[in-house]
């Protein structure tokens, strides 16, 4: 992830080293509404494939989803279509800087559930409800992302990783029982 990028500058391949940030980061806002731009193109292909009883309006989605995350991890979030979009959409406001890294374990994660939901689609022929169920999780973490600002990758990244995580979304990696019982008190 800190490795040059494919234009050969010392900007890592995903994120952006920014005064102040020990690490890599991209912008929270920008993350959060290319997962809404997702969320709406999943839920209407969702909702086609059950009104239609086929997995055909699915297809197609879940392929260009799967090479969305693809970009982003394996070339640099700079290439993804819905990222552009996403900054394009929220380029009027402050940025909120998150660590890449977690952001990069939360896409690995969304590739690999459209890797499964696609093979089911089309190798496996698994019926409908399998599918729509793959899809439904998805659509599920998408929703947390962009509405709430959960990013349940970044959570597995740091329940699963050695590496712990830093400025995570709303600070969600500094916050402690001990400060949360402190503000309800």
């Amino acid at each position: 992830m800190t490795a040059t990028n494919l234009a050969g500058s010392d900007e890592p391949a995903v994120g952006r080293w920014v005064p102040g940030y020990d690490v890599p980061v991209v912008n929270e806002r920008a993350v959060r509404a290319a997962a809404g731009i997702l969320l709406l193109g999943g839920g209407i292909a969702w909702g086609l494939a059950l009104s239609s009883g086929s997995t055909r309006p699915l297809q197609p989605f879940g392929l260009f989803f799967m090479i969305d995350m693809l970009l982003r991890v394996a070339v640099g979030d700079r290439w993804s279509p819905t990222l552009a979009l996403g900054r394009l959409v929220v380029s009027g406001q402050r940025p909120e800087w998150v660590g890449a890294a977690q952001k990069v374990f939360a896409w690995w994660l969304g590739f690999g559930l459209a890797l499964t939901s696609c093979a089911t689609m089309g190798l496996l022929q698994a019926p409908l409800w399998v599918t729509l169920a793959l899809c439904s999780l998805c659509l599920t973490l998408l929703f947390l992302e962009t509405s709430f600002g959960i990013c349940v990758g970044c959570a597995l990244q740091k329940a699963l990783t050695r590496t712990a995580p830093q400025y995570c979304p709303g600070d969600s990696c500094e916050v402690s029982e001990s400060s949360e019982t402190s503000v309800n008190s």
